[in-house]
């Protein structure tokens, strides 16, 4: 399947007339959420502005709902250059871009307005630049709400009810110390066997944000949603440095611009979305639990020690928490 894929990918950038005149290019982007979903009508958009700027020479086509594969399969083929564009949490990529670590720390960003501030600005295309040397070029960040925990049998009403749950992460060996640092005990899994893990038992909860938690369905097996809103770690739009260096300039140049501008979009949807889905949820029967956070915040102080762990990373949770 992935030599289908690269041969497709390639033959869709590669396509010349006789002239040596480039034809119509069209870039092929991962997203593991179904279709509709803010992330993925956001790259849909931005597909639309850059065929705007390139007069309907490149476009985009999204394959939605993990058609491309799970994230840790699809960043890999991003990598190599079969997929050209990936939508990606930022927690995947910790392992291989140390810099994206911070940005995914638990309570790291006070709020939403926080967060975008910081990404918005020279930390954020700091961070960006990071990417670079692993193949990949980041072109924006895309919001992912609040993450919080649910879960099916016992409520989270208080630190102390994490205490031996089976909780679902992302597979990052930051989101494995979190939850150890809470008495938890992680399960890493990729997000489209969540659903049979909650309903078999062989998970006791997860955590994530409204709109995945509805879309996903999740809310049909677990009863209990507890708002830690433990982790705001943006979303980051990724293309294949394969792709890139082989676009002219001035359609690298058109590319930033349509992803950049494709932010705004997607942040209006989120806001829909995110109200829309919490109305689903809790008419679903989910019981939302307010908890005191502190006790959360400050069960975190191991996992700050043990992956913001050089001075350039330290500085960087200093850099994020100064900014107002």
């Amino acid at each position: 399947m992935i030599r289908r894929l690269f041969l497709g990918a390639t033959a869709a950038l590669a396509l010349m007339t006789g002239t040596g005149q480039a034809q119509e290019m069209i870039l092929r982007s991962a997203d593991i959420h179904p279709d509709g979903y803010p992330t993925v009508e956001a790259v849909k958009y931005m597909g639309e502005l850059l065929q705007q700027k390139t007069d309907g020479r490149i476009s985009v086509e999204v394959f939605h709902s993990r058609q491309l594969g799970e994230e840790k399969d699809t960043i890999e083929q991003t990598r190599f250059g079969v997929i050209d564009m990936n939508r990606v949490n930022l927690a995947p990529f910790n392992n291989l871009v140390p810099a994206t670590v911070v940005p995914a720390l638990p309570f790291i960003f006070r709020s939403t307005e926080h967060m975008h501030q910081v990404m918005d600005g020279e930390i954020g295309d700091e961070i960006r630049a990071a990417f670079e040397p692993h193949d990949l070029v980041a072109l924006a960040y895309y919001d992912s709400g609040a993450r919080s925990f649910y879960t099916v049998g016992k409520p989270i009403r208080g630190i102390e009810d994490m205490q031996g749950q089976k909780i679902r992460v992302q597979q990052s060996d930051m989101w494995l110390s979190m939850m150890q640092a809470l008495n938890a005990n992680p399960t890493p899994m990729s997000f489209g066997e969540v659903y049979s893990a909650l309903q078999t038992g062989v998970i006791d909860g997860a955590e994530n944000n409204w709109p995945s938690l509805e879309s996903s369905k999740h809310y049909e097996v677990a009863k209990f949603y507890t708002l830690t809103e433990h982790s705001m770690s943006p979303e980051v739009l990724v293309m294949a440095k394969a792709t890139w260096d082989k676009l002219s300039p001035e359609d690298q140049q058109a590319v930033q611009e349509a992803a950049q501008e494709s932010v705004g979009k997607m942040r209006d949807l989120w806001a829909e979305r995110e109200k829309a889905s919490e109305e689903i949820v809790r008419q679903a029967g989910v019981e939302v639990i307010e908890v005191d956070k502190q006790p959360f915040v400050d069960a975190m102080g191991p996992v700050y020690e043990e992956f913001a762990n050089t001075p350039e990373l330290k500085d960087l949770v200093e850099r994020i928490q100064a900014v107002e």
